[in-house]
């Protein structure tokens, strides 16, 4: 998991707020946990527990009312280049630049490179993702598990401090999903990057994870953490079967249940 003892991110006490016509609502209460470098840490929970909340905090597009959080021992008080975020839409390339050009764009806009260095890290990391042959084309003629390639591979290429990963595959039809997630894991192995990843696939949190992290339905606070000790190189199609794949599954799987009956009997109370 770690290769060193001290954190890299570290968020302490973090509850956040959001402020409707009519009312204050509370996303997260409190919430405290640490990333350490080269960490694959999963961010787990009910469906409005505040985990894509957390993450937009961490990349510094909120901020918290209360609590604080650090990188490398400086506050995050906006977003930066050293943290990086992969959104679960599609369109989140530019639509009038091509594969090269979108990776490019934004290595030399955060003057992270010169144009023709950031054009070589750009084709390094489109390898990396399988895109190569790819490179020229715009986004309109590329897949959706395409489109999510190059903004893996975007953000991968800015080698932030840590990559944020918002459901990134949650639009994907189940065997793109599991293609995908296979080519993170071997991504992931090669450059040892330390990623906080939102999912509400059970699954995936355990095929993928260092470290799952489950929070309670909202407002979300921390309800369990779980190492994942499976062995690594790790293939999805194969670890599901790992008996202690299995456990962990079951184990974690009654913590989200006992949630998501408390958010369904909030709801119904209402």
């Amino acid at each position: 998991m770690a290769e060193t003892t001290s954190p890299l991110l570290d968020v302490r006490g973090v509850t956040i707020q959001y402020k409707t016509t009519e009312h204050r609502i509370t996303a997260t209460y409190r919430v405290d946990f640490q990333v350490f470098r080269s960490d694959r840490f999963i961010l787990l929970g009910p469906s409005g527990c505040g985990k894509s909340t957390l993450l937009k905090a961490v990349g510094g597009y909120l901020n918290p009312v209360e609590g604080e959080i650090r990188l490398k021992g400086v506050p995050v008080t906006r977003p930066g280049p050293d943290r990086m975020m992969v959104f679960q839409e599609f369109d989140q390339l530019l639509p009038w630049k091509t594969v090269k050009e979108n990776v490019v764009f934004a290595l030399v806009s955060s003057g992270k490179l010169p144009a023709k260095p950031a054009e070589e890290k750009a084709l390094e990391y489109i390898n990396k993702v399988n895109l190569t042959k790819f490179a020229d084309s715009y986004p309109h003629t590329l897949s959706g598990g395409m489109k999510q390639r190059v903004a893996i591979a975007r953000g991968m290429a800015m080698e932030p401090d840590v990559l944020l990963m918002d459901e990134p595959f949650a639009a994907l039809d189940a065997l793109t999903r599991r293609k995908m997630q296979d080519e993170l894991l071997q991504l992931w192995g090669r450059d040892k990057a330390s990623v906080v990843f939102v999912t509400h696939d059970l699954d995936e949190a355990i095929a993928l994870a260092d470290r799952v992290f489950v929070l309670t339905s909202g407002p979300g606070t921390v309800k369990s953490v779980y190492e994942i000790d499976l062995p690594r190189p790790r293939v999805i199609s194969e670890i599901r079967y790992d008996p202690h794949f299995i456990e962990l599954s079951k184990l974690i799987w009654n913590d989200l249940r006992e949630e998501v009956m408390v958010s369904h009997g909030r709801e119904r109370a209402a």
